[in-house]
């Protein structure tokens, strides 16, 4: 029985509310089917619009196999390339991040247009038609400031997503802010055990005193369940949204992304030891409300995200191996607000530097332990693990017929 035929039998098999088998995370052949089905046919969060704010600005990043370039064009627009020259398949942009009036491969200088097209190829024959030769486009959409791409052929329906998504996060304008501080760490498991281990605070008493000041453990705050019951978190959304922020619990039909805001702790306004701001200058000269919470956003695989009254916090995930899990964390504030005036860099990174540090080591622990012959599949908290089942669920329906259909998906590569 082949990789394909075992995960389908073991995802057909499944108890709901419990934990997945140990292949899914920590088998390798399981986890190329996770490259093919999931992270290179959906749309992944990457980076912000405001880390390529000039046109010829670029970042890199890595999704699987595949080397990508997000980039600026002449025009202000985003575009998103395969990194691999069109000659023999060198890497084009090597750094993380840069700027250049054009993009050029570094070993034998084939040029490229900000749009991908190929400008220059030194020393081809006569007759060598350089339109034919542009860098392979990736599918690229910017929404609220968070730009995503998709490698597939025929990229599923950004909108409805964007329809969700910008009412929330327009007040913010993040495409405006800058950021503060990045921080990348890689963590030893799966990214399920990742994702897992965010979308519950059962943990967290035990394990984030930093966060626990001012992040409410509620199992409703994290989870898909109860908010709307919840007479503090309904009082909530009533006063942001008379302030004019989107403020209500929203999912999509699939349950692969999820908008809310959240209440913080007593009097807290931002996730500091203090509770108070950490940023002197508020994220955006447009939200004027004070105690405006939390707004949380997640879209499975790639990214959740905390937006506060004085800066943004956001997550993205990668994956690198079965057991290999890279997480990158962005601290963004107001455009203006100057380092050592207007924030103090250790106050605002704190909280989530230590609480990125301890899930690290929870997961490491995790991945640990079902390594075990003796592990097989425990049961979720049905009242403070509800989110986790809900993620859980959502990877077994979006990779179900996936498997189902066999082959391998086509992947976007037009020139």
């Amino acid at each position: 029985m082949d990789a394909r035929d075992r995960m389908l039998r073991l995802i057909r098999g499944r108890r709901d509310g419990f934990t997945l088998d140990q292949p899914f995370y920590t088998d390798p052949e399981f986890f190329k089917l996770d490259l093919e089905l999931v992270w290179y046919r959906d749309w992944l969060f990457v980076g912000h619009d405001c880390e390529i704010a000039r046109p010829g600005s670029y970042f890199t990043v890595q999704i699987g196999r595949y080397p990508v370039v997000v980039v600026r064009d002449r025009d202000g627009g985003i575009r998103a390339f395969h990194n691999s020259c069109r000659h023999r398949g060198s890497r084009v942009c090597a750094a993380h991040r840069g700027t250049a009036a054009r993009l050029v491969c570094p070993y034998h200088q084939w040029t490229y247009d900000l749009d991908g097209s190929l400008l220059f190829a030194r020393q081809m024959a006569d007759g060598f038609d350089k339109s034919q030769y542009g860098l392979k486009p990736v599918a690229c959409e910017s929404v609220g400031g968070y730009i995503f791409v998709c490698l597939a052929d025929q990229p599923a329906d950004f909108a409805p997503f964007r329809a969700l998504m910008e009412p929330y996060f327009a007040p913010h304008r993040l495409t405006e802010a800058k950021i503060a501080f990045e921080s990348t760490i890689v963590e030893k498991g799966n990214w399920k055990l990742v994702w897992e281990n965010n979308r519950e605070c059962y943990h967290c008493a035990g394990n984030h005193p930093e966060l626990c000041k001012t992040f409410p453990e509620a199992p409703n705050v994290t989870g898909v369940n109860g908010a709307d019951s919840d007479p503090e978190m309904v009082a909530h959304w009533t006063r942001c949204e008379a302030a004019g922020l989107p403020s209500r619990f929203r999912i999509d039909a699939a349950g692969q992304y999820r908008a809310t805001r959240a209440p913080l702790l007593r009097d807290a306004v931002s996730y500091t030891l203090s509770g108070r701001p950490a940023v002197k200058r508020r994220l955006s000269d447009a939200v004027t409300a004070d105690r405006i919470g939390a707004l949380m956003l997640y879209h499975y695989p790639t990214t959740w995200n905390h937006i506060l009254g004085d800066h943004a916090v956001t997550f993205r995930v990668l994956p690198i191996s079965a057991t290999e899990t890279q997480v990158t964390t962005k601290w963004l504030v107001h455009k203006d607000a100057v380092e050592g005036v207007d924030y103090d860099l250790a106050e605002l990174t704190h909280v989530w530097t230590e609480t990125n540090d301890q899930d690290r080591r929870i997961v490491e622990e995790n991945a640990f332990g079902i390594d075990s012959p003796a592990y097989e599949p425990g049961p979720y908290s049905e009242l403070h693990e509800g989110g986790v089942s809900q993620f859980v669920d959502w990877y077994a329906r979006f990779i179900e017929p996936r498997l189902a259909e066999g082959g391998t998906p086509r992947l976007r590569v037009a020139s």
